[in-house]
C-alpha cells in the first residue's frame, strides 16, 4: 500500500511523551497491590481488590503474617538491582494461591500479590533446565544475529505458550523492526517491518528499561484504582518497577487494533541500554505465571549477553582493520611537513579509515578534494555549517539534507558526512562523504500515526493508529550509517593530528626561544661593536683632513689623492657603523604609540630630504590624504625617511622625478601606505632580497649607500605589527608598501 497525498490532519503527538503513565494510579486486576511503611509494614495504601482485613492503617502482621519475616528478610538484604523481585508463593485465608513480588520506592515498600495462572503453563526453573542448557548451546553456534534473534523467540514463545513472538529492534531514531519471528498462525506475520517511534513514546522506553517485564493478560481489563491516591509525601505513588501496573488507555486500544487480547513484553538491554524488546501477543486473553515471565527474562539475559559478544567481536574486528589503515596514515603525516600532505599524498588510506567513497581537507583560505565529493562551492557549503556550530569536535550524520536542506542538491555524493575538527580558531576540518542509498522500507502501517479528535474525550484525546496495513516507503537522500568504530577511527584521527601540531608548534616555540636568544645577543655584539667603531673612524676622517690641509704643500699630486681616498672610505665606514648602530638600536628601543598626522609627518621629512637636493632636479611630489596612524613617531619617521630617501636617489635620472605618497583603502584591519617614484626600478626576481641586511640591488658606483635602511624599515614596521612588500619595473620605477594596525583612528 502506497502513501497518500492526502494526508490526515495532525496534532501535537508529543502529548504522548509527556503522558505520566509512571504514575497512573491503578494496577490490572489479576493481582492486588499493598504499599507498606519500611519501619513498621504498615499498610498505608491498597488496591481496591485488596482483601477485606487489607485496610489502610492495618499491620501487615494482622493481615498476612506469613509474608512478615519474608519482607522483613527482603528489606534486610535487598537485591543489587532494581525491580519487582520475587518472595514466595502464599495462600490466602480465601483459598487463593498468590506469587508475591516487592520492590522498593523510596521509604515504602511496595508488595505485588498475582494469582496464580493456569497450571498448564510450563513454569519453574527446574522444568526449564534442559531447554535452557540446549537455549544456550544453540545461542554459542548461531551464525548471525538474525538466527540468534529466532531462536529466542522460538524459545520464549514455548515457554509462554503465546500465539506470537516478536524480536523488534531499535534503531538510531527510535524507530522498530522485527528482525525475527515465531508464531503459530494464529496472527498475521510483522516480520521485516517497521514501526514508527511514536509507536512507543520516549517515557514509555524509560520504563522498559527500567523495568525488564511487562504483561497484560487481558486487554479489556478494568483498571482498579489504588487508595488512597497519594502517599503520606502527598505524591502518586511511582509504578515504574510494578508488575501489575496499569496500561496507558492508548496502548490497550493499540493492543485492539492489532488483533490481540494479551501481550508479554522483555526488554533487551545491552550495556543498560534498551537495544530491543521480545514482543509476544495472544489472540485471547493469556496468564503467565510470574516463574515463567522470569525464566524469560533469564533467557533475554543470556541472548543480551551473546548479542552484546557478537556486536563487540565485530567492532573489535573492525577497529583492529580501521587501526591499521590510522598507523599508515599517522606514519605518513608525521614525514611531512604538514599533515595536510600526509593526508593528500595517500587519498586510499584516507577514504579506507572509515569506508568513506570521498574526503576534503578543508581550511578558511584552501580546499583539497580526494575521491567522489561534492564541488569545492558545494564543500564550502558543508563548511561554514559546520563552523556555525559550536559543539562539534567529531559530526556525523547519515541524512545531512534532513539538517542542511542545500545538502540535497548533492546527495549523490554526500548523503552522509562524517567530519572532525582540527582546529576551531582556524576553522580547519577533515571531511568524509558517503553517497545516497536508495531503497524501500515496509512500515507495519502509516509511519505518520493520524491522530483524531474524540468527541467524548475532547480534542487532546489521542488514539492510535488503526491499520497495521504494510505501508512502503522509498528513503532518499541516506547514506550508509557510519558505525561506531568508523566514528571512533575519525576521533582517533583527530587526536593523532592536533598531537602532531602540538609538536610542532612546541619545535617552533623551541627554535622561536633559540632564536630569539640568538638575535639578542647579536643584537648586543652589533652595538658593541659599531658603538665602539665609530670613534676610530671619527678620528681617521679628522687626522686625515688636517694631514691634508697642513702637509697640502709637501703632498704630491698622488698623495693627495691617497688621502682623499682614506676619507672618502673612513666616512663611508663611519656611515655603515652608523647605520649598524641605528638597526640594533630598533630591537631594544620601547615602542610609544600614539595617533599622529600622517600628512604632516611626511611634509617635515619631505622638507628635510630636499634639502640636499641640487636646484637643478626637478622633483613632483604627489602626497594624498594619509590620515592618521598609530604608531612610535620616532621610529615611523625613520620609515618614512628611509623610503623618502631612496624614490629621491634611485629616481635621480629622470628628467623629473616623481614621487607619489598615498593611502589605500584599509585591509584586514590595516591601514595600508605606500611610496612610489619613477626610477630605475628593480627585478622583481629579486624582490625578496630588497629588505634584507646588506642587500644591494644596484652597484654602488651607481647609488650610494650600505644596503640597511630597508631592512631598518621592515624590523620598525613588525615591530608594530604591520607588513612590508615591494613592487617594481626595471626602467620604471618601484612603489613600497608598508602597514599599520589599525587603532579606531579615522583613515
Amino acid at each position: 500500500m502506497k502513501a497518500s497525498n492526502d494526508a490526515p490532519p495532525r496534532l501535537d503527538l508529543t502529548a504522548c511523551d509527556r503522558e505520566p503513565i509512571h504514575i497512573v494510579g491503578s494496577v490490572q486486576p489479576h493481582g492486588f497491590l499493598l504499599t507498606l511503611d519500611v519501619a513498621s509494614l504498615e499498610i498505608l495504601q491498597a488496591s481496591a481488590n485488596a482483601p477485606e482485613t487489607a485496610t489502610v492503617g492495618a499491620s501487615l502482621d494482622a493481615v498476612l503474617p506469613e509474608l512478615v519475616p519474608v519482607v522483613r528478610r527482603y528489606l534486610a538484604d535487598p537485591p543489587a538491582e532494581d525491580g519487582a523481585h520475587y518472595l514466595r508463593t502464599a495462600t490466602l485465608g480465601t483459598g487463593g494461591v498468590y506469587e508475591v513480588a516487592a520492590h522498593r520506592v523510596s521509604d515504602l515498600v511496595v508488595l505485588e500479590l498475582e494469582e496464580i495462572a493456569d497450571a498448564s503453563v510450563e513454569a519453574g526453573l527446574d522444568a526449564l533446565t534442559p531447554r535452557l542448557r540446549a537455549f544456550v548451546q544453540r545461542l554459542r553456534v548461531a551464525p548471525t544475529i538474525e538466527k540468534l534473534c529466532a531462536i529466542v523467540a522460538e524459545d520464549i514463545r514455548h515457554i509462554t505458550g503465546f500465539d506470537r513472538a516478536l524480536v523488534y529492534r531499535f534503531d538510531r531514531d527510535w524507530h522498530g523492526t522485527v528482525l525475527a519471528e515465531d508464531g503459530n498462525g494464529a496472527l498475521p506475520s510483522y516480520l521485516d517491518l517497521r514501526f514508527p517511534a511514536s509507536d512507543i513514546p520516549a517515557q514509555a522506553r524509560e520504563l522498559y528499561r527500567r523495568n525488564r517485564l511487562r504483561i497484560i493478560p487481558d486487554a479489556s481489563y478494568a483498571a482498579v484504582p489504588i487508595q488512597p491516591t497519594l502517599t503520606p509525601t502527598g505524591k502518586p505513588l511511582d509504578l515504574s518497577q510494578s508488575v501489575l501496573r496499569s496500561v496507558s488507555p492508548v496502548h490497550v486500544e493499540y493492543m485492539r487494533n492489532m488483533g490481540t487480547m494479551a501481550s508479554m513484553s522483555v526488554s533487551i538491554l545491552v550495556d543498560d541500554a534498551l537495544w530491543g524488546l521480545i514482543s509476544c501477543h495472544n489472540h485471547e486473553p493469556r496468564r503467565v505465571p510470574l516463574q515463567a515471565r522470569n525464566a524469560c527474562d533469564f533467557l533475554t539475559q543470556i541472548f543480551a549477553l551473546q548479542l552484546s559478544a557478537r556486536e563487540r567481536g565485530a567492532q573489535a574486528e573492525q577497529r583492529l582493520a580501521l587501526g591499521s589503515v590510522q598507523a599508515r596514515l599517522l606514519g605518513f603525516m608525521a614525514e611531512e611537513d604538514s599533515f595536510v600532505d600526509g593526508l593528500l599524498n595517500h587519498p586510499t588510506d584516507v577514504l579506507a579509515l572509515v569506508n568513506a567513497s570521498g574526503a576534503a581537507v578543508v581550511t578558511g583560505d584552501r580546499c583539497r578534494l580526494i575521491g567522489s565529493t561534492p564541488s569545492e562551492a558545494e564543500v564550502r557549503t558543508l563548511y561554514d555549517w559546520l563552523s556555525a556550530r559550536d559543539d562539534d569536535e567529531v559530526f556525523a550524520t547519515e541524512a545531512m539534507s534532513d539538517l542542511l536542506p542545500a545538502a540535497e542538491a548533492f546527495a549523490d555524493k554526500a548523503s552522509g558526512l562524517l567530519a572532525i575538527s582540527v582546529s576551531k580558531k582556524y576553522a580547519s576540518y577533515v571531511l568524509w562523504f558517503r553517497p545516497e542509498v536508495v531503497r524501500t522500507v515496509k512500515w507495519g502501517g502509516n509511519p505518520v500515526k493520524p491522530a483524531t479528535v474524540d468527541s467524548e474525550g475532547g480534542p487532546d484525546r489521542l488514539h492510535p493508529r488503526k491499520s497495521f496495513e504494510i505501508w512502503k516507503e522509498t528513503l532518499k537522500g541516506r547514506s550508509l550509517p557510519w558505525s561506531l568504530p568508523e566514528v571512533d577511527a575519525a576521533k582517533d584521527l583527530r587526536a593523532s593530528v592536533i598531537g602532531i601540531v602540538l609538536r610542532r608548534a612546541e619545535e617552533l616555540a623551541s627554535l622561536s626561544e633559540e632564536l630569539q636568544r640568538s638575535n639578542k645577543e647579536l643584537e648586543a655584539f652589533s652595538y658593541s661593536v659599531s658603538h665602539d667603531l665609530r670613534a676610530p673612524f671619527r678620528h681617521i676622517v679628522g687626522y686625515s683632513n688636517l694631514l691634508k690641509s697642513r702637509e697640502a704643500s709637501n703632498l704630491t699630486e698622488k698623495g693627495r689623492h691617497y688621502v682623499d681616498t682614506i676619507i672618502e672610505a673612513a666616512f663611508s665606514a663611519g656611515t655603515l657603523v652608523d647605520n649598524l648602530l641605528s638597526f640594533s638600536q630598533m630591537g631594544r628601543h620601547s615602542l610609544n604609540r600614539v595617533a599622529g598626522n600622517m600628512n604632516a609627518l611626511v611634509e617635515e621629512v619631505r622638507r628635510k630630504v630636499m634639502r640636499d637636493v641640487p636646484a637643478e632636479r626637478t622633483v613632483r611630489w604627489e602626497v594624498g590624504d594619509l590620515g592618521r596612524a598609530h604608531a612610535d613617531p620616532f621610529m615611523l619617521r625613520l620609515v618614512i625617511e628611509n623610503l623618502l630617501s631612496n624614490a629621491l636617489k634611485y629616481s635621480r635620472k629622470s628628467p623629473e622625478a616623481v614621487i607619489e605618497v598615498g593611502r589605500l583603502p584599509p585591509r584586514d584591519g590595516e591601514a595600508v601606505f605606500f611610496v612610489r617614484d619613477n626610477g630605475v626600478g628593480f627585478d622583481m626576481a629579486y624582490v625578496d632580497k630588497l629588505f634584507g641586511v646588506f642587500q644591494r640591488l644596484h652597484r654602488v658606483e651607481e647609488f650610494e649607500g650600505t644596503g640597511i635602511g630597508l631592512a631598518n624599515v621592515r624590523r620598525i614596521v613588525e615591530r608594530h605589527g604591520g607588513r612590508t612588500w615591494a613592487e617594481g619595473i626595471l626602467g620604471k620605477g618601484a612603489t613600497f608598501h608598508f602597514t599599520l594596525p589599525l587603532r579606531g583612528e579615522a583613515p
